[in-house]
This record gives C-alpha cells, structure tokens and sequence, in this order.
C-alpha cells in the first residue's frame, strides 16, 4: 500500500490560507515520497477561512454582498450558500481584524453592523439555518452593530439611536426589540467558535481580547462597564440573561448579541467543520495526519483547529504531525491532546517579516520533515 497522507490545517493568518498550507505541504511530502497517496482537506474553527472550509465540503456557492465595514464604510464582503437552505457567515468579512488598524480610537468605535446585514441577507436569499463563525474580531460591541442592523432599535436618554462600537453602548437608555426583522422568524443561527468566555469581566470580552484589537488598559473597565449596562438592558428587553452563557463573549460579545436576540445556539468550531467535511470518513486508511497553524501554543489545547483535528486521528491510531509559524516553549497540554509532534517552520534567527515572507518555502520544507520522521519512526 503506497504511504497515505491526509493535510488537514489551518491557515497561517498573513501569510498563507489553508489550501496554500496545504498545497506546500504536499510538495514537502512528495519530495521524501513521490508516489505518496495525499488527500487535502480545509480547516478553521470558525476563524478565518471556516466559509471557504464549508463552502468547499459541502459544494456551495460564494454570495458577494457589500455591506457596512467595521469604521462605517462599505465593504466588499460575502456569504456562502451551502444548499438546502442553510447559509455560512463569516464575521470577519465584514468586521474583521484584517479591515482596521488596531488602534484605541479605532477599537472603540468599530462595529459589527455589516455581520448583521449579512446575516439578513443570507436569510432574505431563503436561509433557514445561518452558521456564523465569530473568529478574527476587530470589535467590542456586543453585537450592537448586528442588532441594529438586524431592526433591534438601541435608543438614548432622547430616542435618538445611539453611536457605533463600544463607545455608544454607554449611551444606551432603552432596547426596543419590536421591530426585528419578521424574516428572521423561525431561522436557526449556529455560532461557530473556539471561545467560552462570557460577556464582562476578567474573563470577558474586553479584558481578554482587547488588547489584540488595540484597546488601551486604561480603557477596560469603562468599556467593560458599559457591556454590562447594556447587557442588563437587553436582558429587560428579551426576559433572559445571556452575558455569562459560554460564547457570549465571543467576537467582541457578537456572541452575546446573537444569543440574545436570535435565540443562537454555540457549537465548537472545528469539529462542526470537520463534520462537514467528512474527516472520520478521510481517516480510513491514513497513516499520518499533518495539520497546523500560524502560533501554536497554550490556547491551542482548548479548542483550536489543530486540536481538534488530532484528537480524531487518534481516536483512530493516526499519528498527527503539526506544522507551526512559531510555537510556546511549554506544548504539554497539546501533546496530551493528541498531536505528536510539532515543526516550526523557522530555520534559524529571522525576524517576523522575513519568516512571513518565506511561508510557502518554509511550508515545503516542514512538509518534507514531518514525512522524513514518519517513516523514521517506522
């Protein structure tokens, strides 16, 4: 039987997406073993990538749609169509990290309205079922955005809808939920997502993933306040506290916002892809699995794309490999889930842009490596 190969990794975020990844790795792998049987397959978590990742296992279409960018202009963004009435957002096409600069004025003020109207969209195109994948956030409102955008009217003290971002939650005053879009009766909305953080708190959507949207510290718990006000509002409003249900806190609390006014459940990210894209059935007659992603390192272990993918290798006997931008020095919890052994991509000393700038090469490389200690192994 000639070796088999599954490639099953996430993207490098800047430098490579995950069909890029995987196509390098192949390489790598064909140059230990031309004749290797390699089957490719997409991965996120709910990140970026995860609608390509769906789009591609369930043979749907690409549904352009300009919509409200995180500052307020327009967009070109989209939503995926997977068939059978059920549809695939990415809140980062609309209002993601890759749109913005992170920086405190910026991170205060960016909105999630254009998720929203992608969300209205899919379900105005005959969507009953909308997957949203809340990964790569460059906001911190609470879903107010996709509310709005949604009907959900968010008044001040005078009944003057208020501002964007987390600064306009301060000046919430009432939550009228009356004129939500009928069409979004009866439609089911997945979150897809890695994080069980809630709402407020140390553990909340401020204080954990602020900073990476340029929030400064001196801002926390007045930003942190202001999503507790404004949840205690929308709670009146719906008749159910969802702040501190696992999720909340997601993509800046769009968690919390789609829980609370769409009645969105939370599914782990990964395996929802990997079910989607039949990985189980991939598995039959694997001999390594070589997954991956751009930093490997604590939070991997709970919940990443990685994880996820070598904890199914091996409830199967499949040896995993991961292949990494750069890793943690402690990895225990990450070969204690299941990966048995992790390549940086690195060489030796380079600088951040020069290693992104490499990425392919050093794909191939690692490709060649991961395929070489294999079958050392054996």
């Amino acid at each position: 039987m000639p070796f088999s190969v599954l490639i099953a990794s996430d993207s490098f975020k800047g430098s490579a997406t995950s069909a890029e990844v995987a196509e390098c790795l192949e390489r790598g792998v064909r140059r230990a073993v031309p004749d290797a049987l390699v089957t490719r397959m997409l991965v996120a978590d709910g990140g970026e990538g995860t609608l390509d990742a769906l789009v591609a296992a369930r043979g749907g279409r690409i549904v352009p749609c300009e919509v409200t960018g995180p500052l307020g202009d327009l967009v070109a963004a989209s939503w995926g169509d997977l068939g059978s009435g059920v549809a695939i957002v990415e809140m980062a096409r609309a209002a993601g990290l890759g749109l913005v600069a992170p920086t405190p004025v910026n991170a205060a003020r960016t909105t999630t309205r254009g998720v929203g109207e992608l969300i209205l969209d899919a379900v105005r195109h005959g969507a009953r079922k909308v997957y949203v994948g809340l990964g790569g956030s460059a906001t911190s409102d609470a879903g107010a955005g996709a509310a709005q955008a949604l009907g959900v009217r968010l008044l001040d003290a005078r009944d003057r809808e208020v501002g964007p971002g987390a600064l306009g939650l301060a000046d919430v005053a009432r939550v009228d939920v009356s004129c939500l879009a009928p069409e979004l009766g009866g439609a089911e909305v997945v979150l897809l997502t890695d994080v069980t953080n809630p709402l407020t708190g140390p553990d909340g959507a401020v204080r954990v993933f602020g900073p990476q949207k340029g929030l400064a510290e001196k801002e926390f718990d007045c930003l942190d306040g202001a999503l507790g006000r404004y949840a205690a509002l929308v709670t009146s409003a719906v008749g159910r506290d969802f702040s501190a249900m696992p999720g909340a806190g997601a993509a800046g609390g769009l968690g919390f916002g789609l829980m609370a006014f769409l009645g969105a459940r939370a599914e782990h990210g990964v395996d929802a892809v990997l079910d989607a894209s039949g990985m189980d059935e991939k598995l039959a007659g694997v001999d390594l699995v070589i997954t991956g992603e751009g930093r490997m390192d604590a939070q991997t272990a709970r919940g990443k794309a990685p994880v996820g993918v070598a904890r199914r290798a091996k409830a199967r006997g499949v040896p995993a490999i991961a292949v990494v931008g750069s890793r943690a020095e402690n990895l225990d919890d990450v070969y204690d889930a299941g990966i048995d052994l992790v390549i940086p991509l690195p060489l030796g000393p380079c600088s951040l842009d020069e290693c992104m700038a490499r990425t392919r090469d050093l794909l191939l490389i690692a490709g060649e490596t991961a395929a070489r200690a294999f079958l050392l192994g054996k």
